[in-house]
């Protein structure tokens, strides 16, 4: 079986990158790909325990160096544990944040060198790489705006203030233009239904080059 496809979803909170992983993965899913959804951080067991302790606000204490290390922790049991055996098994691959969230909040929002950010994921994804990558924009405003409706506790990344997401949003356009050939950056504030039929017109040129449906 050919190796499959590693697509990444992207953004600030509430941009709607979530929903249309669930858009994109149910198209998928009628037409019978092998399909795995997972997430960031998570995605394993031992992923997801790291996980409550980054979004805890308990651990409001934690410093950025830390914060960092711990996503990339999660990062490399994930992506050996599970990202890359799917893609050895031919799966599509959906994964709700990956390297560009770490560029963008831990480079952009944390003022560490990218370059320093991009060799340090190297080694914790072992040089993986999304084949694809959707970059959801949206204004911080707009942000606010759909996290109160949502009307749930804030974790401990969103109780960072205004400044820290406007950096946020700034990386992942400048990320969206460094590589425009993999990263896709779409306006996350158009209609639902117009922004899921440019996701899966995107998912399927790529995949005409990589998977046949089962």
């Amino acid at each position: 079986m050919r190796k499959g496809v590693f697509i990444t979803f992207e953004g600030i909170d509430g941009c709607g990158k979530s929903t249309q992983l669930e858009l994109a993965a149910k198209k998928l899913g009628e037409q019978s790909f092998p399909l795995l959804v997972t997430r960031e951080p998570g995605g394993t067991a031992i992923a997801e325990k790291i996980r409550e302790i980054l979004i805890s606000p308990q651990n409001s204490e934690m410093v950025n160096e830390c914060e960092l290390l711990m996503y990339l922790a999660a990062r490399a049991q994930h992506v050996r544990e599970k990202i890359i055996p799917a893609i050895e098994q031919g799966f599509v691959v959906l994964c709700d944040r990956f390297q560009e969230a770490t560029f963008a909040y831990q480079g952009f929002g944390r003022n560490i060198p990218l370059d320093f950010l991009e060799k340090i994921n190297s080694f914790a994804t072992g040089g993986l790489s999304p084949d694809l990558t959707f970059v959801f924009d949206i204004s911080v405003d707009l942000s606010n705006e759909r996290m109160q409706k949502m009307n749930k506790a804030k974790d401990r990344l969103e109780l960072n203030g205004r400044t820290f997401y406007q950096k946020i949003a700034e990386g992942y356009r400048f990320l969206a233009k460094k590589e425009p050939q993999r990263i896709l950056l779409l306006d996350g504030s158009e209609p639902l239904e117009r922004i899921s039929e440019q996701v899966y017109c995107k998912i399927k040129d790529i995949l005409k080059n990589h998977l046949s449906p089962a």
